[in-house]
Parts: structure tokens; sequence; C-alpha cells
């Protein structure tokens, strides 16, 4: 019957979530909007350096193989410990391996597993954060009460135990680093998503008998999509930073695999004899986190309305 009073279904669009308003004006605004954070982007300098490291990075990750004969576990018998050459362009170490080929290999793994983790902890931390938020009252409060009890979890020391358990498996570093990378994020979300939840949208929503996993993935998540991005970003860095201390010290990749961690680790011992085996890597990783983080700055700044950072629209 609501359906034939005039002027009501107009009213009922305009309470619905900004992620669900459709027609051709929505689109202009969206379009426009993502043009914006895009021009904001593109003024802030640090953040152009930074993608364009980025790029050169991922791309010598998924290419640079062709500029090697060798693989990351071929050994050169006649060229133990050797300086960098034309046959290798890294030098090679202790045990005759190319330095070269384990550096393209050891960005990917590293590449791989921050990316992993990153995204699968963002994810985790938007749907709990949101979910608490919007549930309120006891669910939030065990809710908080576990997060609040994991972040103070010696996290390394668990991190450091399963990791040697499971014989330097990439795949359970990825799992182990997911399990205690969410809090600190999750906690964040929390706090942004209390103030959406009595917003007039979900409000709305919530009158209408849209369940509550539906507000939460429909209207509270999508409204803090700006944190979630600079959320990934950062997370990709303290990753790396974590799976390199961790490959380090031994309880990260283990031979035969190869990741920045593991080369740090070996070139560390030879620093003084062969400089290459440790300043090639620590290179990598230093160009990785410096331009993730900056890349990270520039989108913090250009989703930020108060920011002016990125110059005015």
């Amino acid at each position: 019957m609501t359906a034939n009073i005039p002027g009501l279904e107009p009213l009922i669009d305009d309470m619905a979530a900004p992620s669900e308003v459709k027609g051709r004006g929505a689109r202009r605004t969206h379009l426009s909007r993502r043009r914006l954070y895009l021009r904001r982007f593109l003024r802030n300098r640090g953040a152009l350096v930074g993608l364009a490291v980025l790029s050169v990075l991922i791309v010598f990750a998924l290419f640079g193989s062709v500029l090697t004969i060798y693989t990351y576990t071929d050994v050169d018998f006649a060229n133990l410990s050797s300086a960098p050459s034309p046959e290798h362009l890294f030098g090679t170490n202790g045990a005759g391996n190319d330095t070269y080929a384990q550096a393209v290999h050891g960005l990917q793994r590293s590449l791989v597993i921050a990316l992993v983790v990153s995204a699968l902890t963002t994810t985790i931390a938007a749907f709990v954060g949101a979910a608490a938020a919007y549930l309120g009252g006891l669910a939030e409060k065990i809710i908080l009460e576990v997060i609040h009890f994991l972040l103070v979890v010696p996290a390394f020391l668990i991190l450091a135990l399963v990791s040697q358990r499971a014989h330097g498996d990439w795949s359970v570093l990825i799992l182990v680093l997911t399990m205690f990378g969410w809090m600190f994020s999750a906690r964040v979300v929390w706090s942004l998503a209390t103030s959406l939840r009595e917003r007039e949208y979900v409000q709305a929503a919530r009158y209408m008998g849209v369940g509550r996993i539906r507000i939460v993935v429909r209207h509270l998540i999508p409204n803090i999509g700006s944190l979630l991005i600079v959320s990934f970003t950062l997370g990709v860095v303290a990753t790396v930073q974590s799976e390199t201390a961790l490959s380090f010290i031994g309880f990260g990749v283990q031979p035969p695999d190869v990741s920045l961690g593991t080369m740090l680790s070996d070139g560390a011992n030879t620093v003084s004899s062969a400089p290459w085996l440790f300043y090639f890597p620590a290179s990598l990783v230093t160009l990785l986190t410096v331009s993730m983080a900056l890349i990270g700055d520039g989108l913090r700044d250009a989703l930020d309305p108060t920011s002016r950072s990125g110059g005015r629209a």
C-alpha cells in the first residue's frame, strides 16, 4: 500500500545509503569524486615518487629473471662469493648461488607475503571493527575485550615459535602473520564506525528490515573505504618488516626458499668480506618500504577532506 502514496519512493531513495544511491546524477558524483581523489594524489610529489619506485620493483620481481641464465637454486662452483660481474650481476654467495636471481625471487616472495597478509588483515579488521560498532551492547564489549587481549599477547614470540615448527613454510607464515596483524586496525575501524552507526541511512536500513550483516557490509564498510585503503597500504610496510625480521633471525622463510629477510641474514655475516650480499637485499627492502609509506601518505592526504597537502580541488 505504501507504494501507492505519491512522493514516498523518492523519500525512501533519499534515505538510502550513499553506496546504494543510483541514477545518472549519482554516477556523475561518484566519478567526480574519484577524479578529485586522483587529482589530489597526483599533486603529491612524494606519492608519485613512491608509485614510480614501487612500479619498478614490481617489474623487477616479475621480469627481472630474463636478465640472467641462473635460477635462485642454481650453484656455480667456479664462483663462490664472487663480486658482481657481467656473468653474475649481483655477485654470488658462499654457496655459489647467483645473488641477482635470489634477489628477484626474494622480492617476489616478500611481495606475495606482504600483499596477501595486508589484504587479509584489512578485510578481517573491517568486518570485525564495523560489526562491533553496529552491534553495540554486550557483543561490542566482548569483541573489544578479545581485541584488547590479543593486542597485549606477545605475538612476536608466538610467530617465531609457530614459524619454526612449520619449517619455514611461507603459507604458514602468512597464516600466523594474519592471525596477529588485524587487531589494531580493527580497533581503529571500530572507533570510526561508531560515528556512522547512528547515521540516517543506517537507521533507515534497520527500520526497513535489512539484515545486520548486510548493513555492515553494504552501509558501514563502504563508507570507511578511505581508511581501509590507507590501512592496506601501510599494512604492506608492516608485513614486509615483520617478515624480514622473522627471516633475519631464522624464524621466517627457510632454505631452499628465499626471501629478502633470508638474504639479509646471510649477508649480515659477510658484510665486511662480501658486502654485496647485504647491500643489494637491504636496498630492495628499503625501497619497498619507503615507496609504500610514501604511497600511503599520498592516499591519506588525497582521501582526507581536511588535508591541504594535496592542494585545492
